[in-house]
């Protein structure tokens, strides 16, 4: 099987508002259905959704996308793994992002992963210096094929 995917909040976050490059983020989900990719997030970004959604549009419908979420054929993954924390903790103090992209970003590295996207300002500066592979699932032009 191919490098997994790795989501970054704001995929999920599209998805469910169904903003720009949403269609991007549904193949992803599809691919996994199909058992052709495996797609992950981190409980941490995954808090990020749920806070966000939180934050618009409430508590039920923040309760309601997680439970959609869940039924996804997303893995999450519970906690840091001691590997993750320090490439995590490394991650941040050098590029100075904020702690959720620093998990995200070091789930990617360790998972030899394909980190799926939309933030360029914090990502891009990192994409050709870490050697990191992104699926920019908003710009059609950067986003490779699944």
């Amino acid at each position: 099987m191919n490098n997994p995917f790795i989501l970054d909040a704001c995929a999920l976050i599209a998805l469910l508002a169904n903003e720009p490059g949403a269609e991007n983020v549904i193949k992803i989900i599809q691919d996994a259905i199909d058992g052709d990719i495996i797609v992950k997030i981190n409980q941490i970004n995954l808090l990020e959704v749920y806070y966000d959604v939180c934050k618009i549009y409430g508590e039920d419908a923040a309760n309601n996308a997680l439970e959609t979420i869940r039924k996804l054929p997303i893995e999450i993954i519970v906690g840091l793994s001691d590997e993750v924390f320090r490439k995590a903790g490394q991650i941040k103090s050098k590029y100075k992002i904020p702690l959720g992209d620093a998990i995200a970003m070091a789930e990617c590295k360790i998972n030899n992963g394909i980190l799926v996207t939309s933030d360029h300002k914090d990502f891009e500066p990192m994409e050709k210096l870490e050697n990191l592979k992104i699926n920019w699932f908003r710009d059609v032009l950067k986003t490779p094929v699944t």
